[in-house]
């Protein structure tokens, strides 16, 4: 797929991205259908592999392509529909997280929660996790949940001490459930001149280029390694 091709595909998927978004703006509870029926239509095709870890989340993990290789060898599905808030990630984790018994769960969401033109507060982005993990250990008691923090960028910076406030609050959370992990990934986006490193973003100063993936990787592999490698029962391949 040549450059064209590829920002034909990006624009495409923008404009369905924004359409969903709107519609889950206004309420429908089936903004995102469409995402997650195509999910369940490619694992009728194609089964995940028995304990494999979900990405999930908002359009960060959506557009991250090569999220298998770089996690390699552990096994991993991306899951992430573009643009959903945390409410929506529970409203279908049913679908598209717990059906697949998975030796655990990382979830990306929250940034589209608190921006907008009626942001939501720190709390209510905190209640809306809390509620996310109920879910799935409601079905999977033992299983996982890795929380990336919301991360610093350009376009939303202007957000940043809800940001702030919101990872402080998961964090604080996490710490007092060993099924529940927070990996803080602010140090490796912010620059020295304390702001979101530019060089780490698309054009929309809001998703990660290939260098940011980059960088998401060196911090969650080996946080997801480790963690498998204290557990005896569960294997990396």
């Amino acid at each position: 797929m040549n450059f064209w091709q590829r920002f034909k595909q990006w624009l495409t998927e923008g404009r369905d991205i924004l359409s969903a978004i709107v519609r889950s703006l206004s309420g429908d509870p089936l903004a995102w259908e469409s995402s997650i029926q195509k999910f369940e239509a490619h694992d009728r095709l194609a089964p995940p592999p028995p304990d494999v870890i979900v990405f999930t989340g908002s359009s960060s993990i959506t557009y991250w392509a090569t999220l298998e290789q770089d996690m390699a060898p552990l096994p991993v599905i991306n899951r992430g529909f573009g643009g959903s808030r945390i409410n929506d990630v529970v409203h279908y984790a049913n679908r598209i997280v717990t059906p697949y018994h998975p030796r655990a769960v990382v979830l990306f969401a929250g940034t589209n929660d608190i921006s907008g033109s009626k942001p939501k507060t720190a709390q209510e982005v905190f209640e809306s996790y809390r509620a996310f993990v109920e879910v799935v250990h409601t079905t999977l008691p033992d299983t996982p949940i890795y929380y990336l923090s919301i991360t610093p960028t350009p376009s939303r910076w202007k957000y940043w001490p809800i940001v702030n406030e919101t990872n402080r609050l998961i964090k604080a959370y996490t710490e007092a459930n060993p099924r529940l992990h927070f990996i803080d990934m602010t140090a490796t986006i912010l620059g020295r001149d304390g702001k979101p490193d530019r060089s780490l973003f698309r054009i929309d100063r809001l998703h990660p280029n290939k260098k940011g993936y980059a960088k998401w990787t060196a911090v969650i592999k080996p946080i997801l390694q480790a963690g498998f490698a204290t557990q005896p029962e569960q294997r990396i391949p």
